[in-house]
């Protein structure tokens, strides 16, 4: 781990190796290798539009909000919503307890709750934003091609794949399909829900809207 916290240039705190090691404990070695993944593709891609660590975000804390923010796809994690919120909900009680301040905190928690929300979290400060196209460059390469020639295979290199992605899918799906309550209707599990195991019931929007206030003028 010191070796790639040097190696990368990571933001080397007491609470950034807290943070690491905490996910290292509760996760799977994909979800861990996956979370540092998205930190430094992130990070990257934000450096190619010109904003930089320190000068224009909050760099701890866009480290803490990527190593955390799949933390809801683990047991200590799940806790009947969906795995964004359920896991920024444990972040943001892992991060308190550490003694991070509560405004940090909730930009973390903002980010971890927003990363799969497309179309939205790429409008949001740049620590919500680079979560989120960290972690989309990481499992389905989106913006892959912002990243710097070389980079990506040197970053695999260090924090393998180890069948990330479809395990994170699959992850994702399970939690669902064991408890329906945590893909809600539109999110993005009910999605992979939906893809996955289309005999899924999924609400039929115009009959929802069309029976709606029923005999009301």
């Amino acid at each position: 781990m010191t070796d790639h916290f040097t190696g990368f240039a990571i933001p080397d705190t007491p609470l950034t190796r807290e943070a690491y090691g905490f996910v290292q404990e509760i996760a799977a070695q994909a979800v861990l290798t996956h979370s540092v993944r998205s930190y430094l593709f992130g990070r990257a891609i934000g450096e190619r539009h010109g904003l930089r660590a320190e000068h224009d975000y909050d760099d701890e804390v866009l480290f803490l909000a990527c190593m955390l923010h799949d933390v809801g796809l683990t047991e200590r994690g799940e806790r009947g919503g969906r795995f964004e919120v359920d896991g920024a909900d444990l972040a943001a009680e892992f991060l308190t307890e550490q003694g991070l301040a509560a405004d940090r905190t909730r930009l973390a928690w903002e980010a971890i709750a927003l990363h799969t929300s497309l179309g939205i979290a790429d409008r949001m400060r740049p620590e919500i934003a680079l979560t989120h196209a960290g972690a989309g460059a990481d499992v389905a390469a989106f913006g892959a091609d912002k990243l710097p020639a070389g980079y990506a295979d040197r970053v695999h290199a260090t924090y393998p794949r180890l069948g990330g992605s479809v395990e994170l899918t699959e992850l994702i799906v399970g939690q669902a399909t064991r408890n329906p309550a945590k893909a809600p209707p539109f999110s993005f599990p009910a999605e992979l829900l939906r893809q996955d195991a289309p005999g899924t019931a999924v609400l039929p929007w115009r009959e929802v809207v069309t029976a709606a206030w029923s005999g009301v003028a």
